[in-house]
């Protein structure tokens, strides 16, 4: 019998069938940021046993918009667009692991199966949404130009749900683009056991921190967002009490694997 290959579900004899290949695997986008902060007790239930609240601002929360074109090593993706062009909005806090202050992902929504995929991988709690937000432009009259003044939307739905939207008001550059989602990640990687009652087949905590970081000219602003309720979503548990700030910057980032700590 033939050895099935795939680096991930459905395995298959040539290995094309798989919905991704193997790492490392190059991101390139514009990104939208939204800081504030919310409750801490909030934060501190979405931890698991063993992880504590940072200590330095423990209720801040970052909601980030992606638009991002990725591809594996060969680049064949970025010839055959609809397999590399996806956007994604999540939702990161920051935590204490061991003495060490990382950032961590609470969720996540993405717009094609090869994103899901790949967040489950790495340990990101991917569900499937729409997601949209304002692209800059340099030519003609149909979007900001990237500057003081230059005003951004972005929405996330599910299920044919608002769940939230923000607005973004630039007025200056910026050194960087916030401070939630600036730290190695610490995610969990879990799949149940398939016999009922034995708990978790997978259970892992791994870290990881992107490599060959290429970053473009942050700008900071005036932001505003809102969070909506709707079935089968809890991201209302963390509403905004105190607005940081909101950012936007182009990057680029390879990933090419984590540690497992625990």
């Amino acid at each position: 019998m033939a050895e099935l290959k795939g680096f991930l579900p459905p395995r298959s004899p040539e290995g094309r069938a798989s919905l991704v290949p193997a790492p490392p695997w190059h991101y390139s986008g514009d990104v939208m940021t939204i800081e504030y902060r919310t409750d801490p007790l909030r934060v501190a239930a979405l931890l698991p046993d063993g992880v504590e609240l940072a200590e330095e601002d423990p209720g801040a929360v970052a909601i980030v918009w992606a638009d991002w074109q990725s591809c594996s090593e060969s680049g064949e993706e970025l010839l055959d667009p609809v397999r590399s062009q996806y956007k994604e909005c999540f939702v990161v806090v920051r935590c204490r692991f061991e003495g060490e202050t990382y950032s961590r992902c609470v969720y996540i929504w993405v717009d094609k199966d090869f994103a899901l995929a790949r967040g489950w991988y790495q340990g990101y709690p991917k569900k499937l949404g729409s997601i949209w937000m304002t692209r800059p432009v340099s030519v003609g009259q149909a979007g900001p130009r990237l500057g003081p003044g230059a005003v951004f939307g972005a929405t996330l739905q599910a299920n044919d749900r608002r769940l939230a939207e923000a607005r973004l008001t630039l007025t200056a550059g910026s050194e960087t683009a916030g401070f939630v989602n600036a730290l190695p990640m610490l995610h969990s990687r879990w799949m149940p056991s398939i016999e009922k009652g034995n708990g978790d087949a997978l259970t892992e905590l791994i870290t990881m921190r992107s490599r060959d970081v290429d970053l473009g000219p942050a700008f900071t602003g005036e932001a505003d967002i809102r969070l909506f309720d709707a079935p089968g979503e809890e991201l209302t548990a963390l509403e905004p009490q105190e607005m940081i700030a909101g950012y936007w910057r182009q990057v680029g980032a390879t990933f090419d694997g984590g540690s497992r700590l625990a």
